[in-house]
């Protein structure tokens, strides 16, 4: 199902799958996890103008809100900085979090290659984790006459001693993170298993890792076949479309990529929406860690 892919993008996301299936994430060394509000209901995938974002999915709703002199986050970036965020505070167990000696480094641990200019990967992750690290969350869950609103903000605080300059120069201090304590406890209770180099693999597409998150965590509930309708996913995952057609179009050429990397996952994209059947989540279900 690898149809309109660049050859060498299917070279490579099938070189990634192959080293998956080689070995288990928990063997690699790669067993990673994400955070479950950020997967019910996503990030923006372009530049979005204002300061608040709101995405639905089903009885639950995320509003994304942000200081207006900063932005809000968008993107891969974030969800690669959620990622390595939600990873080492399910493993440290901490919401005291440093990140690496270098920006280089850092970026390095992300999969990121560092490139200079106004567009460059040093300029974009900057910029991008001071949009995600300042932004105030907002969870509401409404079933009828039930509600349950949960706001927090995401970081207590930041400190980012990085050169962009000199990426590979260690700062005499350490650049940290220190989670607000609602989102660390969103982050450790229930995080969703990922295998992170399928977060590598698919790091250039914002969506993509949206499609492949969604997917392993609806995997880990799913007890029969369920059509998705376009109009719902659209909510859920491509709001940033004015259009369902639009949405559907892009969303089918992502669903390749990720179903290269995630190999065994059991879908059909039909006319009307996205048929899902049980599947193995990405990560096989024995534990936390």
């Amino acid at each position: 199902m690898a149809k309109n892919l660049k050859p060498q993008t299917v070279d490579s996301l099938i070189n990634q799958a192959l080293a998956i299936e080689d070995a288990d994430a928990r063997d690699a060394g790669a067993l990673g996890f994400m955070a479950r509000a950020m997967v019910q209901a996503t990030l923006p995938h372009r530049k979005v103008e204002g300061n608040e974002f709101v995405r639905r999915n089903g009885a639950f709703t995320l509003s994304l809100m942000a200081p207006a002199k900063i932005g809000l986050p968008y993107g891969s970036v974030p969800r690669l900085l959620l990622a390595w965020v939600t990873t080492e505070a399910v493993k440290t167990q901490s919401k005291d979090l440093e990140l690496g000696g270098s920006m280089a480094a850092f970026m390095a641990e992300l999969g990121m290659t560092s490139t200079g200019g106004t567009n460059g990967t040093i300029t974009r992750l900057k910029n991008q984790t001071r949009r995600l690290f300042n932004s105030t969350v907002s969870a509401t869950y409404q079933d009828g006459d039930r509600t349950a609103d949960i706001g927090y903000r995401l970081a207590d605080k930041t400190v980012l001693w990085w050169h962009a300059k000199e990426p590979e120069q260690t700062g005499l201090w350490q650049s940290s993170i220190t989670l607000s304590d609602a989102f660390f406890r969103e982050v450790v209770d229930r995080p969703i298993p990922v295998d992170m180099r399928a977060i590598k693999a698919l790091k250039q597409s914002a969506m993509a890792l949206d499609i492949y998150m969604t997917l392993t965590y609806r995997m880990s509930y799913l007890k029969k076949p369920t059509l998705i309708q376009w109009p719902s996913l659209a909510f859920q995952l491509g709001s940033d479309y004015s259009r369902v057609r639009d949405f559907k179009a892009a969303f089918i050429q992502e669903l390749n990529k990720v179903m290269l990397v995630y190999s065994g996952v059991r879908v059909e994209v039909m006319e009307e929406g996205l048929h899902i059947k049980p599947s193995l989540t990405h990560i096989p279900m024995k534990g936390r860690l």
